[in-house]
């Protein structure tokens, strides 16, 4: 519902107000949304008439003016525009990756795609180690890089490698396995 940019915007206390083209409310005040920043609370939701949010309206919605703000909006259709009042509500744990389980066949595609990685990598294989260090918990690049005095870019990079087999997912405290990245490890 909420891009990461405007996600960790409402964590800092800069944005507090978001805006809506929906066909139905979009919301209730109550709710609370999962993002990489936290989770982020509701507190009311009103239908309003785009021509007539204000310039300081819009800048509590992440945008320089009233007009940024409709343009916006235009991008996304005709309808009813509603106004949701936003609150940072705590940090959000993510739940656990759903369990998954891992046939014989689809772990020796893993395993084949793992051993290309570590056949094209220059400083020789990294995907066990990596995955060994992430089976421990969420991990940021930056923390990676520390620990192995590598570019962070490079440990990125292999962050998202991993991320695209689906063996790996972002959440608020960097990188984790998920449930497909958690059966392989388990089942080496």
């Amino acid at each position: 519902m909420f891009s990461d940019r405007v996600a960790r915007a409402v964590a800092a206390g800069e944005v507090t107000e978001a805006y809506r083209r929906a066909p139905r409310r979009p919301a209730e005040p109550g709710d609370r949304v999962r993002t990489v920043a936290g989770l982020v609370g509701i507190t009311e939701v009103t239908e309003v008439d785009p021509g007539r949010v204000s310039d300081e309206q819009a800048r509590c919605a992440g945008f320089n003016s009233a007009a940024g703000l409709r343009s916006s909006l235009a991008k996304h259709g005709t309808g009813p525009v509603f106004r949701l009042r936003l609150v940072p509500a705590g940090p959000g744990e993510p739940p656990p990756p759903e369990p998954v389980v891992l046939d014989d066949g689809r772990r020796r595609v893993i395993e084949a795609r793992l051993a290309r990685l570590d056949a094209d990598s220059p400083r020789g294989p990294w995907t066990a180690d990596l995955l060994g260090r992430l089976s421990a918990g969420p991990v940021r690049a930056a923390e990676l890089a520390a620990q192995h005095q590598r570019p962070v870019s490079r440990c990125k990079s292999q962050l998202w490698r991993l991320r695209e087999l689906g063996l790996v997912e972002s959440v608020a405290a960097g990188m984790r396995l998920t449930g497909l990245g958690v059966a392989y490890v388990r089942g080496r």
